[in-house]
């Protein structure tokens, strides 16, 4: 039996921020535009030099990056260890998923901004290009089984699937998922193939 239906290299998201175009310009000011640092791995995204401060009920987080391209909604995506710190209690879900979530403040040079709902704890995930999904026998929104090894090796059930023609192939993983295991970026993970998944009395 194959346990490795395919692998995947890994990409630790830290905490960082997505902006609408109103937003940004009430933080950083009017005409306001995202400056690109870097690119990042998913093609046409990138780190910008912009960096807000998250507040929360009970602290705040300073210079949290923002990414681009500008969005069409603010989004805030922490890790539970950054939510203990800011005071906030948001459910973890898949980008854009956002009823039910709570709000924050972020403090720019040039504005305030502050969110009715917004901050979630990212879902973990893995990025395909439609043909990786074609090979592999998987769709979008899927769920999946991946396996890190090594030292502190352990295995990650419910993993989603995305799959679009613009993404290239990574598991994204936040700070606190990445500690736990020892992973870094460019490291490789195995997702499980079914037959494994159901072996080990795993369901996704």
């Amino acid at each position: 039996m194959n346990d490795i239906l395919l692998e995947v290299p890994v990409g630790v998201s830290g905490r960082h921020v997505h902006l609408t175009r109103e937003h940004l310009q009430t933080l950083f000011g009017p005409g306001a535009e995202l400056t690109k640092v870097k690119d990042v791995v998913q093609p046409g995204q990138f780190a910008a030099k912009e960096t807000v401060t998250v507040v929360g009920p009970k602290g705040v987080l300073e210079r949290v990056r923002v990414l681009g391209p500008i969005r069409s909604y603010t989004q805030v995506e922490l890790s539970r260890t950054d939510c203990f710190k800011v005071g906030v209690n948001p459910p973890i879900r898949d980008s854009g998923d956002h009823p039910g979530s709570p709000g924050c403040v972020l403090v720019g040079p040039a504005g305030v901004v502050t969110l009715k709902e917004g901050v979630i704890i990212a879902l973990r995930h893995i990025h395909m290009h439609t043909s990786d999904g074609k090979r592999y026998g998987l769709k979008d929104k899927d769920l999946v089984t991946v396996q890190v090894r090594g030292e502190r090796g352990l295995i990650f059930t419910n993993v989603l699937v995305r799959v679009n023609p613009n993404s290239r192939l990574e598991f994204h993983v936040d700070t606190d998922e990445a500690n736990a295991c020892l992973l870094n970026n460019n490291d490789v993970v195995q997702v499980l193939s079914p037959a494994a998944v159901e072996a080990l009395g795993l369901v996704s």
